[in-house]
């Protein structure tokens, strides 16, 4: 299996999985900050960014995602990195720590905490958002210069999408469009569900962080997230959307240096809120 990725910086891996729909350049807000304490490679997800479709196509189902995944960090030669995603990402990442395969694991707004209503609405919402982007691109990249219509376009997404440069944007509505595995993870999302369970006996530190307003799933799920896994630390992000590293790039950069053991983690006055 064949992905694009970007790479830099030294010390233990770190592997970035971005959401459905995005790519590899969702990670930059955060990116500089992570490769001064690891070696980090933020990959495109097979049939997204400038990944192709397997030659055997799209995984079938979560299960088979994750095995994908696990064939490009083994032919990376990586033994267990730190991993961190967020939304599908977020899924992967706990998935691979429920399977032993990482050292730690920061899901952000991870997917399969959801009731069947609520996966519903929110592909409805990505669906709405991916047709959106199949307008003709010197019309987007026109409106993209508004930032009345960049927040417009963006506020699913996050909390602060006027942050956004134009052509981060008009970036990001591309690879929403051009994303052949869309589809393919949208239906195979039907059926899913995250297993608590095979959480139950990881020794590895786990880390999930939402923000406080999403409105893709909703930060009710972490509630969902904090009572299945107990043996996890599980954070609100204050101001932060369903893409939080580019509205807080610290606090997102800082709760997974924390989870990675890079560095120690801050004193909380409310350990459910990181500030």
């Amino acid at each position: 299996m064949t992905v694009h990725f970007r790479r830099a910086g030294s010390g233990e891996p770190l592997v970035l999985v971005h959401g459905i729909g995005h790519r590899h350049q969702a990670w930059e807000p955060v990116f500089e900050r992570l490769t001064a304490h690891h070696d980090v490679i933020a990959l495109d997800l097979p049939g997204f960014g400038n990944s192709p479709v397997p030659g055997t196509g799209m995984p079938a189902d979560m299960a088979a995602t994750v095995a994908g995944v696990l064939l490009v960090l083994t032919g990376w030669g990586l033994t267990r990195p730190h991993v961190a995603g967020y939304s599908l990402g977020g899924a992967i990442a706990l998935e691979l720590a429920a399977a032993g395969a990482v050292a730690s694991a920061t899901a952000l707004s991870p997917a399969g905490f959801f009731t069947p209503a609520e996966r519903r609405r929110a592909l409805a919402i990505l669906r709405t958002l991916r047709a959106n982007s199949y307008l003709p691109t010197p019309i987007m990249r026109v409106a993209l210069r508004s930032a009345y219509l960049r927040a417009l376009c963006f506020a699913p997404l996050m909390a602060r999408p006027t942050l956004l440069d134009v052509e981060r944007a008009l970036g990001d509505a591309l690879a929403l469009r051009r994303g052949r595995g869309f589809n393919a993870v949208a239906r195979a999302a039907r059926d899913y569900r995250f297993d608590c369970q095979r959480l139950s006996g990881a020794t590895v530190p786990v880390t999930v962080g939402w923000g406080d307003r999403d409105r893709i799933f909703g930060v009710h799920q972490a509630e969902r997230a904090r009572a299945g896994l107990p043996t996890a630390r599980v954070v609100t992000l204050p101001r932060c959307g369903h893409v939080p590293m580019s509205d807080d790039p610290d606090l997102v950069a800082a709760l997974i240096l924390e989870t990675t053991g890079a560095v120690p983690r801050g004193d909380r006055s409310d350990p459910s809120v990181i500030v």
